[in-house]
């Protein structure tokens, strides 16, 4: 049976180890930390791009059928709550301009399910997306509020109610996005490792060196403050942020950027209704950047603010030098990533992104700050900050690199490093692209918000980022 070395544990390197493992080989995850798919934060699961108006139409199809591969996969971790995009005047952008890619989308997702109905995951294709105007909204206003959401215009009574709709530009679109929760899917995975006997996890693991002898590879690693070595016959460099430094032990040159990001958890102490998550448009990188909210029950909420005085951060984005493929990130990073943010900086910029979301929810009063940032750094290959679709390369033999920028580019990467396998014969041809196996489990969800809710412990998280507000989806069966 061939060996296989994943480095790192995230959501890229245990997804393919799931894959490779379900499918035979013996696999083994070398993780930093103390538990898998612990870094950058992850909420959204992008099902058509909507979020980025700045990327190609071929991306927003790209991610719509990855959406779907990796919604079946991890179908416990997916919060079945759609979006609402709003351009507020103060932005350049239309509505207009937004239509014909939904458009575009819409007709896709209808070709993908005729092509598989089990593709069926968001909605009927004619409900991809839905309009509201002004009256709409002035309409639902009047309505009462409903703590449980039975149908779109449901979701929509809260935003009526409590946005500040002389700000925006109509109509407002509702779009079949969902969320996606990092901590439930960390929690599948380690579960579903658990009954996988040709799987080994290694957690509190550095790689520190890697030899290649004779064609098979050498991994040396620190565990327990001792050095150990293991052969392996393939590696994948699943690495994260990190994923320069091990393109350096493969005496690899690689371009990337790494960029710092962080969100915001905040408690509405008296609202507990169920939202859709919300964009507010804007210029990335300026003090009007887009706002992100992003809903949990128990009146939990998520905020990005695309200023570099909330989500992003000045120096936060950084690139590789001449000599070495892993961008160095300033120390005041590092120490956020590795040791602790102060409670200072906590409150600075959570009290930040609560005053940036007001601006557009003036409601959003009594609101407490609930825990420390979701934060990471996020590699990028190549040099454009904006990629939003990438999987993973092959520029050794016996060697994948994995630099997901999206978590829903997961499935492409693992079919792709399946057919490098198939080519130095540790797979049979007949193996490429077989996913059903994937999508079948019997974990059951009780267990999976368990876990959960131990992993939000472990990272001091509210136990309320550990469960899904189950609401109205007619076409999944939850």
């Amino acid at each position: 049976m061939s060996k296989i070395a994943i480095i790192g544990g995230g959501i890229a390197g245990s997804s393919i180890g799931l894959y490779l493992a379900k499918l035979g080989l013996d696999i083994t995850i070398f993780e930093k930390n103390e538990s898998l798919v612990s870094g950058p934060p992850i909420c959204h699961l992008h099902a058509g791009g909507n979020l980025y108006r700045e990327i190609s139409d071929q991306s927003c199809i790209t991610l719509l059928k990855q959406s779907i591969d990796i919604l079946k996969m991890y179908k416990n971790a997916v919060d079945f709550r759609p979006t609402v995009l709003a351009i507020p005047k103060r932005d350049d952008g239309n509505v207009e301009d937004l239509l014909p890619r939904l458009d575009l989308l819409k007709n896709e997702y209808k070709k993908l399910i005729n092509e598989d109905h089990s593709n069926k995951v968001l909605c009927d294709e004619s409900d991809y997306y839905k309009l509201y105007t002004k009256e709409d909204m002035l309409r639902l206003k009047e309505k009462a509020s409903i703590q449980v959401p039975n149908n779109f215009d449901d979701y929509m009574i809260s935003i009526a109610k409590n946005v500040d709709l002389e700000k925006l530009k109509f109509p407002l679109i509702l779009v079949q996005e969902y969320g996606l929760n990092i901590f439930r899917l960390a929690a599948k995975c380690m579960l579903e490792f658990e009954t996988i006997k040709n799987s080994k996890i290694s957690l509190n693991t550095k790689v520190t060196n890697i030899l290649q002898v004779n064609g098979e590879y050498i991994v040396e690693y620190k565990k327990d403050k001792k050095i150990q070595k293991e052969e392996f016959n393939y590696i994948i460099n699943a690495a994260g942020f990190k994923t320069g430094s091990i393109d350096d032990m493969m005496d690899l040159k690689v371009n990337r950027l790494v960029e710092f990001k962080s969100a915001y958890v905040t408690k509405w102490n008296n609202n507990n209704e169920l939202w859709p998550e919300v964009i507010f448009f804007g210029k990335r990188g300026t003090p009007a950047g887009m706002a992100q909210f992003t809903p949990y029950p128990n009146g939990h909420f998520q905020i990005h603010g695309m200023t570099k005085d909330i989500t992003l951060f000045e120096e936060g984005l950084v690139k590789n030098s001449k000599n070495s493929s892993q961008p160095s990130l300033n120390k005041k990073f590092l120490n956020k990533i590795y040791k602790s943010w102060s409670k200072e900086d906590i409150n600075t910029r959570t009290n930040r992104s609560i005053e940036y979301i007001k601006q557009y929810i003036p409601t959003f009063d009594d609101i407490s700050v609930a825990s420390k940032p979701l934060y990471g750094a996020q590699q990028i290959p190549g040099d454009d900050a904006e990629l939003r679709t990438a999987d993973v390369s092959f520029d050794k033999n016996k060697y994948a690199r994995c630099e997901i920028v999206k978590a829903s580019s997961v499935l492409t990467m693992s079919d792709l490093i399946v057919k490098d396998l198939i080519s130095y014969g540790m797979f049979q041809k007949d193996m490429y692209k077989k996913r059903d196996f994937l999508y079948k489990s019997d974990i059951k969800d009780e267990d999976i918000t368990k876990k959960a809710q131990d992993l939000c412990k472990q990272r001091d998280y509210p136990l309320s980022l550990a469960s899904r507000n189950f609401a109205f989806n007619k076409c999944f069966d939850k």
